[in-house]
């Protein structure tokens, strides 16, 4: 399959985020990406083209950090930002809308997104029954375990990063191979990839499921026109609804919406750097990623053991391409890479500028990217927030 080309040209990849998919095929940890038709935050309406962001006069105004919060005597002030200008039309043109990813072909019920979290957290689902979906995909850590790579049920690790299933379903493939098309085709791979959850087929799945009578009456209660509803089909559905419920929203998408306070004059800069830059030649859409694939050392060699797409597809004009990784919650879904392999955001900066565009960035240019991703993090769902 050819890499994907946005813009007019071969593009370069920012891969920072820990998501995209899982491993490879039969081999590693897979992730469980996730589209939401339902939930997911609306585009928001146009604006002038050209007009400066903000209600500041031309040259934007000065807000001072601290001001109601006036600093002890003595301390370093912080050096003032003035509210850059931004062309909202180009920001929008480029991050306003979400990827085309695959709608669920099931009309979503309340039963069926109860049935799909009974399953996505049920141990027993696994060869020795000590993990769940849950367990690599933390959703009260954004969906991550921020390991590396995950062990499965047998203790041993796979070999790509765990992908966060926040906003999975909103990206048009699954993995970082892309070698699922949606999140219900995705559901029953790592089930039985033998790194992972370790069943040997669909039929160890579906004993496993008879085994458990309140799982049972879930599928009847979620399929009731079915004679027999315990089915891998109806398995992958069942999943697939609950995770398309796991959507996030930051004051990015408020800013996108047409609330321009939502961001300030710092987060402004780190999103005026992060364009001129040329990281959105790569990751675009509302997701900032999720909607195409890249060679990963485009610009600069990239020598990793592991050939991503080209696995699915045999060609070798598919080697080392990647899913681009989404953005949304960056900050906490690290380590990063497909391989878990950079520990901070700043470094998977700094390496993408060299890799993927062939700039050695500044380190006030990386701040101010840094200080722009942490506005993606959303507020997670009630019932996942971590407990205090």
């Amino acid at each position: 399959m050819k890499i994907v080309s946005l813009l007019g040209g071969v593009l370069p990849l920012l891969v920072l985020a820990a998501c995209g998919g899982g491993d490879a095929p039969n081999k590693s940890k897979s992730g469980s990406p996730t589209t939401a038709s339902t939930g997911a935050p609306n585009t928001g309406s146009a604006n002038t083209a050209g007009k400066p962001d903000g209600s500041a006069q031309s040259g934007g105004s000065i807000k001072p950090e601290g001001a109601q919060n006036p600093k002890p005597a003595g301390s370093k002030p912080k050096k003032l930002v003035r509210r850059p200008r931004i062309n909202v039309m180009v920001v929008k043109a480029l991050l306003g809308n979400d990827p085309a990813a695959p709608k669920a072909e099931v009309a979503s019920t309340p039963a069926l997104v109860a049935l799909g979290r009974a399953l996505f957290h049920s141990e027993h689902l696994s060869q020795k029954g000590n993990i769940s979906c849950a367990s690599c995909h933390d959703l009260s850590t954004y969906g991550v375990d921020n390991k590396p790579t995950s062990p499965g049920s047998t203790g041993e690790n796979g070999v790509r990063n765990t992908p966060t299933v926040y906003n999975a379903a909103r990206q048009f493939r699954q993995f970082w191979d892309g070698r699922a098309e949606s999140v219900e085709e995705q559901a029953i791979m790592p089930v039985l990839n033998p790194i992972e959850h370790g069943l040997a087929d669909e039929a160890a799945v579906l004993a496993k499921i008879n085994e458990q009578q309140e799982l049972v009456e879930g599928f009847k209660k979620a399929f009731p026109g079915d004679g027999s509803p315990v089915t891998a089909k109806n398995f992958g559905v069942a999943i697939g609804a609950f995770e398309r419920t796991l959507v996030t929203r930051s004051r990015f998408d408020d800013y996108l919406d047409g609330n321009r306070k939502a961001l300030s004059n710092e987060e402004l800069q780190g999103l005026k750097t992060f364009y001129e830059i040329g990281c959105t030649q790569c990751h675009i859409s509302r997701l900032l990623g999720g909607h195409a694939y890249q060679k990963l050392g485009l610009r600069q060699p990239y020598n990793g053991k592991d050939t991503g797409r080209m696995q699915v597809t045999g060609s070798v004009s598919d080697k080392h391409s990647f899913k681009v990784p989404t953005l949304l919650n960056v900050e906490k879904t690290g380590p990063y890479y497909h391989d878990g392999s950079i520990s901070t955001l700043e470094e998977a900066i700094k390496m993408m500028g060299v890799r993927q565009l062939d700039k050695k960035l500044k380190d006030e240019e990386i701040a101010h990217m840094v200080t722009f991703l942490k506005a993606l993090t959303g507020k997670l769902p009630e019932e996942f927030e971590p407990k205090k």
